[in-house]
C-alpha cells in the first residue's frame, strides 16, 4: 500500500481523463494527494512536471512523474498488482488497448466536436461518434463489463460515456447514445455507474452543466457562433 505522501495526482474536477485515473487508484485502495490545477492559470508545479503538454492528469510516485490518463493507468495496473486491471493474456490486452483507441480518437474527439459546432460540421461528427459507439456496443453485448464481471481498464478508459456523454448530449441539443440504438452500452453504464468507487467519485452534473456551457459559449463565440 502506497503511502499518501509517495503518490500524487494533478488533476482537474471536471475532467474525465483525471476522474479514470482516480477511479484506478481508488479501486486498488491506493492513497494519494490529489492537488486541483487551474488550466486558465497554470501552476509552476505542473508547467515543470509536464513542460511538454501542459496538462492533467499527472501522477507523481516517488518523485518519478508519468503523464497521459493511458500511461497512468497502465503504470499503475504494473506497479500495484491488486485487481488488476489489464488481462493477463497478451491478445486480450492488446484488444482493450485498441478498444480504449477507438473510443478516445472517434467517440469522444467527435462527440466533443458536435458539442462544439453547428451545420455539417456537428452531423458529420455526430455520425462519426455514433459509428465508434455501434462499434463499441458490439465489444461489450453479453458482458456485465468490459473488464469482464468486474471494471477493468477499457471500462475506466469509456468510464465518461456514463456521466460526461448525457451532459454534453444536453447541451448540443443531440442524442448520441441513443437506448434504442445501443441498449447494451446503456445497460453497462448503469451498472458502472453504480459501483460504489464510481458512484462516489462523478463530478457534480449541475457544475459540469455551467462548466461545458461555458465552455461551448467560449468556443462557438471563438468561431462566430452567437
Amino acid at each position: 500500500m502506497a503511502n499518501p505522501k509517495e503518490v500524487e495526482l494533478l488533476g482537474l474536477w471536471v475532467s474525465p481523463f483525471v476522474r479514470r485515473v482516480e477511479w484506478a487508484l481508488k479501486l486498488k485502495g491506493i492513497a494519494y494527494d490529489y492537488i486541483e490545477e487551474d488550466i486558465l492559470n497554470k501552476s509552476a508545479l505542473l508547467l515543470r512536471l509536464n513542460p511538454v503538454h501542459q496538462k492533467v492528469p499527472v501522477l507523481v510516485h516517488g518523485g518519478r512523474v508519468i503523464c497521459e490518463s493511458f500511461l497512468i493507468l497502465e503504470y499503475i495496473d504494473e506497479t500495484w498488482k491488486q485487481s488488476p486491471l489489464l488481462p493477463q493474456d497478451p491478445y486480450d490486452r492488446a484488444t482493450a488497448r485498441f478498444w480504449a483507441s477507438v473510443a478516445e480518437g472517434q467517440l469522444l474527439r467527435n462527440a466533443w466536436i458536435a458539442l462544439c459546432s453547428e451545420g455539417e460540421e456537428k452531423e458529420r461528427a455526430i455520425e462519426f461518434a455514433t459509428e465508434a459507439l455501434g462499434h463499441i456496443e458490439g465489444v461489450i453485448e453479453g458482458k456485465a463489463f468490459f473488464g469482464g464481471e468486474g471494471i477493468g481498464y477499457l471500462d475506466l478508459a469509456i468510464g465518461w460515456v456514463c456521466h460526461w456523454l448525457p451532459v454534453w448530449d444536453e447541451l448540443g441539443s443531440m442524442k448520441i447514445c441513443d437506448p434504442a440504438k445501443f441498449p447494451a452500452m446503456v445497460a453497462w453504464t448503469s451498472r458502472f455507474v453504480e459501483h460504489p468507487v464510481i458512484k462516489e467519485n462523478l463530478p457534480p452534473r449541475d457544475k459540469m452543466v455551467v462548466y461545458f456551457r461555458n465552455m461551448r459559449s467560449q468556443i462557438m463565440a471563438s468561431k462566430g457562433h452567437a
